[in-house]
């Protein structure tokens, strides 16, 4: 998300109205360009002038702009605006409650032994043989459902706080390391800066992990009793100890593991040289875009840059008629767009994306597009203070309009990997369609119970691959790397999940001399660029990036990362897997300078390695134009 230049109009200086209709080829209209236009005003148009020309917006179209509001002030809002019974019961739900159950575990456990080695020494007795066998019996069936109930609040607990605490501390590390270096320093040397950074965030974590943990241990309890399971409220304060050391334990060997590991990869460097087109084998043409941010209305503004950034859709227009004239002319065989194709999710968002889409088939068929958190997690475009509970209908209303767009505009071309044989059997389609009348009765009617029997239906459709066309051919996985956020005001944050990355490894294991573009919205990892804002480089972060990175090493030589999200144009390398991201081609660094976006050239190399050929950098004009009425 970058830098936008906050540029004020003088919007209500003239006393005459000018009459005018929004540019088929952009939005976005300076006062300039409106006072030249001004012969046009009429006398009876006089008379409509207003106090306030509403199409010019106002303060509420910069209510969430990072680019309009400092943090400070956008944080002010969210502590007046915060609904404060919502705010407990999320995190009685989001963390009290996971820790509880992971807390309760050991007491149930030890509970159970405890009554089982009782009967066992008792087994003269018929009763207590049988009540040995029922106990038995009962833990059988029921220690699969404990553990995995464990598990799952444990990770669940893991996602919320521990990675992002360590990408909190890591990054802060480096970004005071980075402001104390020479500004001619070396990239080799910002590297050695970043990877003793993290090695120090690891011990520090480790240490403050290890203090919590001793803290806690007093409080804590591991052996219970039946009778102390009929009681649950005298194992409050023991079950919630036993999570904070538990966690802390965990904390305090995983951030010493993360930190050393983080330290010893290949550190992110700008890509010194592209490579040649190979003499023979195939090349693809890939048109690279990413955060499109379509609104839902004629004058609408950008969450993210308010009035400092493009007004309506028209620029997204003009993109797809420039994208047409280049394919009409050099065919394109992908045009992958990587997240945020809508600016908050909503409906009238989806159906303007669609619209453009049908204007543009020839483009639409080679398409793929990959989710974004603008189109999952953005709860209230106007109000960073909503919440999203974890049991409200708006999260999933998101998630079944994204996966209805993209079914539309890709599901008979990827395939979803099968979560038990790890093989690709099934189109997008024909893994949805099982579940069409749910989901039409979701969106048709709504409702608490209709959203809960489609849990975890869009999580299990990533990662969405599309096959290569032969053995040695390129193959798209598009992943979904949005964490789960029930704030607007943490929407920025990404994850990616254990079992996404299990998927996704067996999909490409399934080519082994396939060359892969890897999908995604997120950043895998700060880029060594100077100057970057603290606030973007957490509040941004793939808290799991760097793992990730080691996750996708065995495949670097033939596989390029391409991701949106900070619309950063940034073309590097973390070791030999090459890392591309997309700048916006619909907002720009201020409303008269000229966007972009790249066509890349991926080509075959030898043996089974991608190589990354010299971009083509397409600009889109954004001058400000006026169509008289």
């Amino acid at each position: 998300m970058p830098a936008l230049a906050a540029t004020r109009r003088g919007r209500h200086s003239r006393s005459t109205t000018v009459i005018f209709a929004p540019s088929p080829d952009n939005g976005v209209m300076s006062r300039s360009s409106l006072e030249r236009g001004a012969d046009v005003v009429t006398s009876a148009a006089a008379d409509l002038a207003p106090l306030v020309d509403p199409r010019w917006g106002d303060a509420g179209d910069d209510a969430a702009s990072p680019q309009r509001r400092s943090l400070l002030s956008i944080a002010g809002t969210f502590l007046v605006e915060i609904s404060l019974p919502k705010l407990l019961f999320a995190v009685s739900a989001l963390l009290l409650l996971p820790a509880l159950l992971l807390g309760i575990a050991p007491l149930a456990v030890s509970a159970w032994l405890t009554t089982v080695s009782r009967q066992l020494l008792q087994l003269t007795e018929f009763g207590a043989a049988l009540g040995a066998i029922i106990l038995i019996a009962l833990a059988t069936l029921a220690w699969r459902p404990l553990l995995r109930l464990a598990e799952v609040n444990f990770w669940s607990l893991n996602a919320l706080a521990v990675q992002p605490g360590y990408v909190l501390c890591r990054e802060g590390l480096r970004h005071i390391a980075e402001r104390m270096l020479n500004p001619t320093s070396t990239p080799a040397k910002q590297a050695r800066i970043q990877a003793l950074s993290s090695a120090v965030a690891g011990v520090m974590l480790c240490a403050a992990a290890l203090l919590v943990a001793a803290l806690a241990w007093p409080a804590s309890r591991w052996t219970g009793t039946v009778t102390d399971l009929l009681f649950p409220h005298r194992l409050m304060v023991p079950t919630l100890a036993n999570a904070i050391v538990l966690i802390s334990a965990y904390m305090a060997s995983a951030s010493l593991v993360w930190g050393f590991a983080d330290a010893n990869m290949d550190q992110p460097l700008e890509l010194s040289a592209f490579e040649r087109a190979p003499a023979a084998g195939g090349s693809w043409r890939v048109a690279h875009l990413s955060d499109l941010h379509l609104v839902g209305e004629r004058y609408g503004f950008r969450i993210e840059s308010g009035r400092a950034g493009p007004r309506g859709n028209d620029p997204v227009q003009r993109l797809m008629e420039r994208l047409e004239a280049i394919h009409h002319a050099d065919p394109l065989d992908v045009v992958l767009v990587c997240g945020d194709l809508t600016d908050a999710g909503l409906a009238t968002e989806w159906a303007e994306f669609l619209d453009v889409l049908t204007r543009h088939p020839a483009l639409t068929a080679r398409m793929l597009v990959v989710p974004g958190n603008h189109d999952l997690n953005i709860v209230d475009r106007a109000n960073p203070a909503r919440l999203d509970l974890p049991l409200s209908i708006g999260k999933r209303l998101r998630q079944v309009r994204t996966l209805s767009a993209m079914a539309a505009v890709q599901g008979d071309r990827v395939r979803v990997v099968d979560s038990a044989t790890r093989q690709l059997t099934r189109t997008l389609n024909e893994a949805l369609a099982p579940h069409r009348d749910r989901i039409a009765a979701f969106m048709e009617r709504g409702g608490v119970r209709r959203a809960w029997q489609l849990r975890g239906l869009f999580d299990e459709q990533f990662p969405m691959i599309l096959p290569p066309a032969s053995e040695q051919g390129l193959g798209i996985a598009v992943l979904n790397s949005n964490d789960e956020a029930h704030f607007s005001f943490t929407n920025a944050l990404g994850m990616i999940s254990l079992e996404q990355a299990r998927r996704l490894a067996a999909a490409l294991d399934a080519y082994p001399r396939a060359r892969w573009i890897i999908a995604l919205h997120h950043h895998l990892i700060e880029y060594p660029m100077r100057g970057v804002a603290f606030s973007e480089r957490i509040g941004t972060a793939l808290v799991n990036g760097s793992w990730f990175v080691r996750k996708l090493t065995p495949f670097a030589a033939r596989a390029v990362v391409m991701h949106g999200h900070r619309h950063i144009d940034w073309i590097g390398a973390c070791g030999a897997l090459k890392i591309v991201s997309a700048p916006s081609p619909v907002i720009g660094e201020s409303l008269e300078a000229p966007t972009y976006f790249r066509i890349h050239t991926l080509a075959a190399g030898p043996g089974a390695q991608l190589c990354l050929l010299p971009p083509e950098r397409v600009e889109i004009d954004t001058r400000s134009r006026v169509t008289s009425a």
